[in-house]
């Protein structure tokens, strides 16, 4: 009996070795820390605020509503309302 044994994968085993990763925070060699501007905490939080129509109901107004459905049903309601009684003045 002739068992035939492939050994050309052997000769590609080395390059197949995993590289070693820089930790987490590290900086790659070819990186500088000067290459990059002064780190500003917080630097573009009051762009989605100012944008933004985010209202917190006070949990016992919220516990009246089922769901953001409801709560802007009777906010319309409410609107028309107060504009029909505004245009009687």
């Amino acid at each position: 009996m002739f068992i035939r044994v492939h050994l050309w994968p052997a000769m590609f085993w080395p390059c197949m070795k995993k590289t070693k990763k820089p930790a987490a925070g590290e900086l790659r060699s070819e990186y500088k820390r000067s290459d990059f501007g002064v780190l500003v905490r917080g630097k573009y939080v009051e762009r989605p605020q100012a944008s933004s129509n985010v209202v917190i109901l006070d949990p016992d107004v919220a516990d009246l509503f089922p769901n953001a459905a409801a709560v802007n049903a009777a906010l319309r309601s409410l609107a028309e309302i107060a504009k029909r009684a505004g245009s009687r003045r």
